[in-house]
């Protein structure tokens, strides 16, 4: 079939399938219809972008598909009729619809009409029947209004004849003195007084209020008068009353306004307090602070007489023995300030922590006898104070009421700590000169520092009783001021020195400058140290005298600590605008440069112990070795010092494991620069100019000896294999691992020049110029022929990183790693202290950088295997095999 009737036939059956009209739906109205009518699966026809070609291609894809044409457009068919039946369905069914929501809409309206009807009819009855109720109660609310306000009038006129008759009955009673008839009156008066108070504006209810007022302010003149007659030493009038009489009139004194009971008061407590304001005046020997004691006994004394005599006379809640005492609080403490600014001059220090402690017992005494009450203390409010020992605080609401006129003089007894101080401070620097028996103390940390901490204590406590405020601050600073001597006087003081013929004068100069200058004590001591160990013939540090440096070590951590702990301590106990004031910074920083010191010392004598194994390690013959033996003798005396003196400085610092770390990064940070330039000294090259193999090896052999004692350093003469820490041990074989790889660029031949060059840079490649030309120097090349092999390094280096020859070097290529698991020490902070650390060893650099690309390191493999005559180097190998031998 062509194309062309295809295409006929195709737009016949979309004739057939869809209509001239079309309807057009929104994508939201589409949307609800696909979900209305979602099916499993979906008719292609009802997609919102269905094409009727693609639609009759894809039923009839090919010429042979068109042979079901008929029975698709038969199918179809069905499908259009069934559609049909179904709209028309539908539409019938939406015409029935329209008329029955229509009748429901008419039946509602009419329920709607009804209910309003009723509404309406409800409305107009309950408006009739409260007309009704309104016509039944205008009477009764007339009525009710009425009996108000006769009530009102009756009361009223009770009240009236109430004032006009207590008026006349309390002006007879108060002729009388009968108070304790008056009370109930006067109280039921001020009352209705108070009732009339809105009719003020009439005549004669002013004048009866005046009249009130009048009897109130005759009362107060008339009671006061009869107290004072009362309590008179030499009455003057016959009406002196009893204590029954007085203490009526004290309860109507309490329904009188306040200022009078305050009057009342003031004269009262003046008149009980007169005595004591004669026998301790300022003129007397018995008010000065010795005889402190002696105002707080007349006090009790007073009080119990007082409450024993008056007691019942004045009503409880007027706390009249707690006014006497507060009276008594503030006349002292007057006193008290006025008598020792006079005398200031003989006061000592225990005369007045005699006073403060009797003051502060009185205090604690009277704030458990009264409530405080009258001083307007709350419990939110009451001030806390430490006891002595230290035990849980108790509350005191008197605290200071007598103890404030102190605090302009607690100078005195910060001078009296200042002094107590020194005089421990030279007990301690006498301690510190004798021998220190570490074994019977059985601890390292001198007792010294344990008791000065424990002075500390003491006196911060104490302090803290008199005042938390300015003299606490200043005990602070005193105690820095210490802190600093203990450091220099006896730590410092106490570690030993190595004197020389030739550097005595030195020493003498270097402790006068440690002690000049306690603000610089870094650069003094590091310049003292210095002074000890590099001048003239240095010797040796005996045993002792390596524990006694161990011992301030430790001690010197201990105060670190401890300082921290002092320094937050005050903080804590000190007011607020002072805390802040309080830094120990410099102190600490003090202990760190001690620890620093120390450990460089330990370092230094280590180190000395090897120098001369050193120097003979360069006066060997080394061209003139014929054969390959065990380790030389130089390594054995190196390894007999360090186990010699480690195990000592090991045990020492048991209790401080990461200063001893410490100690060894620092050591091989200083060794192993040292035994590198030493070995550039040794010469292995014979008179006829060639490498004396056997003598490489054998220094190669003690070279890879002196790294496994080093790596056993931290351990060495333990009973107790201990792996040394990780960061250590790789600064070890990474170190001594270069030492190696000289030795062999020194065995590789010059010749040819090239070959030799790129060996060179392959075993080390961060070596500098001034490092080549010590290893051109070992090898015996003269001058001329080192500037040749100069230039061609520095020819071949640029080369090959202009070039890009140079790879990184793989994990399998560096040289291998001895496994080391790390201790319980902080490995972080022992290499971040190792890396600071400055030694004094003398080293040759070069002021050319060093390159920043790095070379590949292996063995000696293909070429460089030969010499330059193209010979195996066997020797290499030998050496090698007796290497795996000895070291597995």
């Amino acid at each position: 079939m062509s194309e062309a009737a295809v295409a006929t036939d195709q737009d016949a059956i979309a004739g057939q399938m869809i209509s001239n009209n079309k309807i057009h739906f929104s994508k939201e109205v589409k949307q609800v219809i696909d979900k209305v009518l979602k099916t499993d699966e979906q008719d292609p026809m009802d997609a919102p972008d269905f094409n009727t070609v693609e639609y009759i291609n894809q039923l009839f894809p090919n010429e042979q598909s068109l042979a079901n044409i008929d029975e698709t457009i038969e199918r179809m068919q069905c499908d259009v009729s069934l559609i049909d039946d179904n709209i028309r369905s539908v539409v019938r069914g939406q015409t029935n619809t329209g008329q029955d929501g229509q009748l429901a809409l008419c039946e509602a309206q009419k329920v709607i009409s009804s209910l309003f009807s009723h509404i309406i009819d409800v409305k107009t009855r309950a408006e009739r029947t409260e007309e009704m109720v309104k016509e039944i109660t205008r009477d009764i609310k007339q009525l009710d209004c009425a009996k108000r306000n006769l009530t009102s009038a009756i009361t009223t006129l009770n009240h009236l004849h109430m004032l006009v008759g207590g008026i006349e009955s309390l002006n007879e009673l108060i002729e009388r003195r009968a108070y304790g008839e008056i009370l109930n009156p006067l109280q039921a008066i001020t009352e209705v007084n108070q009732h009339f108070q809105q009719y003020s504006d009439i005549e004669e209810i002013k004048n009866l209020s005046q009249s009130v007022d009048k009897i109130q302010v005759t009362l107060a003149q008339q009671i006061t008068e009869d107290f004072k007659e009362a309590f008179a030493s030499k009455p003057t009038t016959q009406h002196r009353l009893g204590f029954n009489q007085l203490a009526d009139a004290c309860k109507v004194m309490s329904v009188l306004d306040a200022k009078v009971k305050k009057e009342l008061l003031k004269w009262f407590i003046a008149q009980q307090l007169e005595e004591y304001m004669q026998l301790f005046h300022e003129n007397q020997d018995i008010a000065w602070l010795d005889k402190i004691d002696k105002r707080y006994a007349w006090l009790k004394r007073h009080l119990l007489d007082f409450e024993d005599k008056y007691g019942p006379v004045f009503p409880l809640n007027w706390e009249v023995s707690e006014r006497i005492t507060v009276e008594f609080c503030r006349q002292t403490r007057q006193q008290l300030s006025q008598i020792m600014s006079k005398r200031a001059n003989e006061i000592d220090v225990r005369l007045l922590l005699f006073a403060i402690n009797k003051t502060q017992a009185f205090e604690q005494l009277l704030s458990k006898r009264f409530t405080g009450v009258t001083l307007g203390a709350s419990t939110a409010e009451q001030t806390r104070v430490l006891t002595a020992t230290e035990q849980p605080l108790t509350q005191t609401v008197f605290h200071d009421q007598i103890g404030q006129c102190f605090k302009p003089h607690l100078d005195i007894y910060i001078r009296s700590i200042d002094r107590n101080l020194a005089e421990l401070l030279e007990k301690f620097i006498e301690m510190s000169k004798e021998p220190y028996k570490f074994a019977e103390a059985k601890t390292t940390v001198y007792p010294s520092s344990g008791d000065l901490f424990v002075f500390y204590k003491k006196c911060m406590v104490q302090c803290n009783q008199l005042s938390n405020e300015q003299p606490m601050y200043e005990l602070a600073l005193v105690f820095k001021k210490y802190l600093r001597e203990y450091a220099a006087k006896v730590l410092e003081g106490s570690t030993p020195k190595l004197v020389t013929s030739s550097t005595g004068s030195s020493i003498g100069k270097s402790v006068s400058l440690l002690t000049r200058d306690m603000q610089n004590l870094s650069t003094a001591a590091g310049q003292v140290f210095h002074n000890f160990l590099k001048e003239g013939d240095v010797q040796r540090f005996q045993r002792d005298d390596l524990v006694r440096i161990c011992c301030v070590l430790t001690t010197g951590e201990y105060c670190l600590e401890t300082v921290q702990q002092l320094e937050d301590k005050l903080k804590e106990k000190v007011t607020a605008p002072y805390a802040s004031k309080i830094d120990m910074s410099e102190e600490k920083d003090v202990f760190h440069r001690i620890i620093s010191n120390c450990i460089q010392l330990l370092v230094q004598d280590l180190e000395t112990g090897c120098d001369a194994s050193l120097q003979a390690m360069a006066k060997v013959p080394w061209q003139q070795i014929s054969n390959v033996g065990d380790q030389s003798a130089f390594i054995s005396s190196i390894y007999s010092n360090f186990k010699q003196t480690v195990p000592t400085i090991r045990d020492t610092l048991a209790s401080s494991r990461k200063y001893f770390t410490q100690f060894c990064h620092r050591f091989v940070a200083a060794f192993i620069p040292k035994f590198i330039n030493v070995l550039y000294r040794c010469k292995l090259t014979q008179s006829d100019g060639s490498n004396n193999v056997l003598g490489c090896e054998q220094l190669l052999l003690d070279t890879h000896s002196l790294k496994t004692a080093l790596l056993e350093l931290p351990s060495v003469g333990s009973s107790v294999n201990r792996k040394a820490p990780t960061s250590y041990t790789k600064v070890v074989v990474k170190d001594m691992t270069r030492a190696e790889m000289i030795i062999k660029v020194v065995m590789t031949p010059v010749q040819p020049p090239a070959h030799f060059t790129q060996q060179v840079l392959k075993l080390l490649p961060d070596i500098t110029i001034a490092e080549y030309q010590k290893i051109l120097d070992m090898k015996a090349v003269k001058r001329v022929d080192q500037l040749q092999l100069i230039d061609l390094f520095k020819h071949t280096a640029s080369a090959a990183a202009v070039s890009g020859l140079i790879e990184q070097p793989t994990q399998s290529e560096e040289e291998p790693v001895p496994a080391a698991e790390t201790t319980d020490e902080t490995d972080t902070t022992v290499s971040a202290s190792a890396e600071s650390t400055t030694t004094n060893t003398t080293t040759t650099s070069s002021s050319t950088p060093k390159r920043a690309f790095i070379f590949s390191v292996g063995s000696f493999t293909g070429n460089a295997d030969r010499n330059a005559d193209g010979s195996s180097q066997t020797g290499i190998r030998k050496l090698e095999s007796l290497l795996k031998k000895r070291f597995p």
